[in-house]
């Protein structure tokens, strides 16, 4: 017993001098550096920047736009001062024809414009649909990381943004100078009138951002809180309602939600009143340059058909502002999603080039591994070794939280090791595609999900063209076929993410089908049992028999003695750690003599207090 404390001692302080030296790798890793961040922005410019010839074209059109938006005043001076004066109808008429024909122009240019900005945002989407989807995915493996989980909904943002009215806006802002210096023109009254309204503007709209930016995030983060909650009670509505926790449930989803809309109420409140003082402004000034060019002209300094081109011009010139002040909310979200997806591409780069490996032997090799899960800073796994070769079956056992669950995810390569390595035949899990790697290594979690579809793309793993006779195989495979085939619709009964009417056996079979579809090489089993009856206790170890003898190997990690019958091998782990290793019935007298030891010194030493 002594000894055993002795090789646990020391075993804890190897542990920690490794994790100690890990430590500051470790925290690198988990760190949002301004590199990563960067390094996502360059990526998300490059691809806004495959459409460059797309922008330029936009920037033509604005220019031919904006020239043709000078048709108007250009009008109304003409008739005011020519028209009128000269009562000439044949000059109306003609200048009439040529004011339609220079608008119809327009309006197919700035129709143009607007299809173009709506392509150029829906090319940008699907460029990066895949790799944010694959970014999220990845991430979503830390649970607290937000960004994960708002991935999606980012990139609608910004391609919501390059498909509105602002890219027009900024192309058409250059020209306000132009405009106004163009109001300058006719009088320099005029001109400083329109320079100090388009000042008033801008700063109404810097305050606006400022007062609001908060209120928007805070609201934002609030309704993803109200949102996530929701979904999770739905999931889990029949357990709710089965524990009488609706009141409850709802009381806590309505928090959420009543500060999610107060916060967004405010935000909503400060752009209303921002936009609506925006557009009385603008209206003002046109009325106050109507105003000033009567005073001019009553002066007889300015012409009445200036007047009215002054005034119709400064509109011109503060729309592209007035455009601005209105989009506020959704440039700022825009923008919120930018430096999201940035933070996000640049922590999970894109996955370089691999070259393809043959189909590897079922020869297991874990080194040293330490397993740190996502989100924490502590291992959860330290230093475990052992080796699996072909046709063998392992148990993994230890009391809950010994670390056996993610022991199954490292084996899976869906937790990354922070120190050792583990390596299938030679190859550190890595270095296979994950797609690839999936096929290798089947995997059946210790809770079993189904999805949104029928049996046999669950089984088939959503593929879009299942293999029927791969699908037929693997159920047969895990003696789920007779069941699958009793059912309504056979193959084809469409299940729900949390299984619908299936019972948790019928489940965990299903999943253990999937786990068996395209003939893995390793299968990682985390509770198999925990939901089957002795019939399914029975085709759980016709599977692992049929497994290992085509030369393929199993890992079982299990609670209930029945799951590991079929185990020729047997790793004890507690606290993280390996306790032993071996041949299954030598491990099993190990852990039962060091349990009568404990409960003997636990024994005389009570007796000794009494």
């Amino acid at each position: 017993m002594a000894a055993f404390r002795d090789r646990c001692l020391r075993s804890r302080h190897l542990e920690n001098r490794h994790l100690e030296n890990r430590q500051p790798a470790i925290r690198k890793e988990r760190r949002v550096t301004t590199d990563q961040r960067q390094a996502g922005a360059r990526e998300l410019r490059r691809i806004r920047a495959e459409n460059r010839h797309l922008y330029w074209l936009v920037g033509l059109f604005s220019v031919f736009c904006n020239l043709l938006m000078l048709t108007g005043p250009l009008y109304m001076l003409l008739v005011y001062d020519r028209v009128l004066s000269s009562r000439s109808v044949e000059t109306l008429i003609a200048l009439t024809a040529l004011v339609a024909f220079l608008f119809a122009v327009m309006g197919v240019l700035d129709g143009a414009r607007a299809r173009l900005m709506a392509r150029i945002g829906a090319r940008f989407q699907a460029r990066l649909d895949r790799r944010v989807y694959e970014a999220a995915l990845l991430r979503a493996s830390d649970r607290r990381d937000p960004r994960a989980e708002t991935a999606l909904q980012d990139l609608d943002a910004i391609r919501a943004l390059l498909s509105s009215p602002v890219p027009a806006a900024l192309a058409d802002l250059p020209w306000t100078p132009v405009f106004l210096g163009g109001i300058a023109l006719f009088h320099p009254a005029l001109g400083l009138l329109a320079l100090g309204g388009g000042a008033a503007l801008v700063v109404l709209a810097a305050l606006g951002q400022g007062f609001g930016r908060e209120r928007q995030a805070a609201g934002l983060s609030a309704g993803f809180a109200a949102q996530a909650q929701a979904d999770q009670m739905r999931a889990e509505a029949g357990l709710v309602r089965a524990m009488g926790m609706q009141g409850a449930a709802w009381r806590r989803w309505q928090h959420l939600r009543s500060d999610a809309l107060s916060q967004m109420t405010g935000a909503a409140d400060l752009t209303s009143a921002l936009t609506a003082m925006s557009r009385a402004l603008r209206l003002f000034l046109q009325s106050a340059m109507l105003g000033l060019g009567a005073w001019l002209a009553l002066q007889e300094l300015l012409s009445p058909g200036a007047m009215i081109a002054g005034s119709v011009l400064l509109g011109r010139a503060l729309a592209p502002v007035e455009t601005l002040v209105g989009q506020w909310p959704l440039m700022s979200r825009a923008r919120r999603g930018w430096v999201s997806l940035a933070t996000l591409l640049g922590e999970a780069p894109p996955a370089p080039p691999q070259t393809a490996l043959p189909r590897p032997r079922a020869r297991l090799e874990v080194a040293q591994a330490s397993i740190v899960p996502p989100g924490d800073r502590q291992a959860a796994l330290r230093m475990v070794s052992f080796t699996l070769s072909p046709g063998q079956a392992c148990g993994v056992i230890g009391p809950s939280g010994a670390g056996k669950s993610t022991l199954a995810r490292a084996l899976t390569g869906a937790w990354p090791c922070a120190g050792g390595t583990i390596r299938l035949d030679g190859a550190t899990l890595d270095q296979y595609d994950p797609e690839t790697r999936g096929t290798l290594i089947g995997y059946l979690p210790q809770r079993v999900e189904l999805f949104e579809g029928t049996i046999a793309e669950n089984i088939a793993r959503m593929a879009e063209h299942p293999d029927d006779v791969a699908v037929v195989a693997a159920a047969q495979k895990a003696d789920a076929h007779e069941m699958i085939v009793k059912m309504p619709e056979g193959y084809d009964t469409r299940v729900s993410p949390r299984g619908g009417r299936l019972s948790g056996g019928q489940i965990q079979r299903i999943g253990l089908a999937r786990a068996l579809y395209g003939r893995p090489v390793l299968l990682v089993l985390d509770e198999p049992n925990s939901n089957l009856d002795n019939e399914g206790s029975q085709a759980l170890n016709q599977a692992i028999r049929a497994l290992r003898d085509e030369g393929g190997a199993v890992l079982i990690m299990a609670h209930r003695p029945a799951a590991i019958q079929e185990c020729d091998l047997l790793l004890m782990l507690d606290h993280g750690q390996r306790v032993a290793f071996g041949p299954r019935d030598e491990v099993l007298r190990k852990v039962v003599a060091n349990h009568s030891q404990i409960q003997a010194s636990a024994g005389s030493g009570a007796g000794g207090l009494r």
